[in-house]
């Protein structure tokens, strides 16, 4: 009875090694690729960084630091230091809590999983006429998200001085309709990550769809939920105070306006006002994001 052959070693490694040059050439494309975008980016912004730390650069922000020192300590600039830290606190809060009600209010339709089968539905439909009709809710949602999250808080905030005037309430109206697309978009990648067996099992007992929602999915997506909102609070902290620069209220406005008049030192108040209220917030944020988590 004969030896079955056995392979040459030639063949074996031969394919390996052009796989491994294959690779190589492949690897060095792809940083030629990324050295060339990286320069092309570089020329395109203009970049000079032998400008930027120039002699007389240092020497412009050390005359702009002095005239800053020492802060403004007066009552009637704490006063405004502190109305507009309020401000700011209730714009970044209000707009939040707006946005999570637009995201819940979309984030169901914009989900693939659950538009087609699960919470909304007892089954997904074969194709036909009704697998298209589920399709207009499930693109309009998505679409309008996108619509949401692509125009900046800046430019909201813009439109909703010229319908509401100046002050807070558009700075509110900014927030909650920009992160609102933010959080559906974060919200729905977290719905169609749930585990269906839980929505499998209540739909075999013949839960209603409510009972689906409460025991099936707000136990696995709340928490993430939770974070992704407190996450978008600390964010929308630091956008509220920039938002007053196109007259939306908060520390943001009150900025303007000692810049625009070249209060130096009452410049710097507010700008540690800023800082203050950002650190609390990232504080506090952090701690309920540990305690959900």
């Amino acid at each position: 009875m004969s030896r079955p052959a056995l392979p040459n070693t030639c063949d074996v490694i031969r394919p390996t090694a052009a796989a491994t040059s294959i690779s190589k050439w492949r690897n060095g494309a792809v940083l030629l690729f990324f050295f060339t975008f990286l320069i092309w980016s570089y020329r395109g912004a203009e970049i000079d960084l032998l400008q930027l730390f120039s002699r007389d650069s240092f020497g412009q922000i050390l005359i702009y630091f002095n005239k800053l020192m020492p802060p403004d300590f007066s009552p009637n600039v704490l006063h405004e230091a502190m109305k507009g830290t309020i401000e700011t606190f209730a714009i970044s809060f209000m707009g939040t809590l707006l946005a999570v009600a637009i995201a819940l209010s979309v984030v169901f339709f914009a989900s693939r999983n659950l538009i087609f089968s699960g919470l909304l539905y007892e089954m997904e439909p074969k194709q036909g006429w009704k697998r298209r009709a589920r399709m207009v809710p499930y693109l309009a949602a998505r679409c309008l998200l996108n619509i949401l999250r692509t125009v900046p808080e800046m430019v909201w905030a813009l439109i909703f001085v010229f319908l509401v005037g100046l002050g807070p309430f558009p700075g509110v109206l900014a927030l909650g309709v920009h992160t609102g697309g933010v959080l559906g978009k974060l919200f729905g990648e977290v719905l169609e990550d749930v585990d269906p067996q839980p929505i499998e099992s209540l739909q075999a007992t013949g839960a209603s769809r409510l009972q689906i929602l409460f025991y099936g999915i707000l136990p696995q997506v709340l928490p993430q939920f939770i974070s992704y909102t407190l996450y978008r609070w600390e964010v929308n902290i630091r956008m509220a105070a920039v938002l007053g620069l196109v007259g939306a209220g908060g520390l943001g406005q009150r900025i303007h306006i000692a810049i625009s008049l070249f209060f130096e030192q009452q410049l710097l108040t507010l700008i540690m006002a800023i800082y203050i209220l950002v650190t609390i917030v990232d504080y506090v944020s952090a701690y309920l994001r540990r305690k959900v988590l």
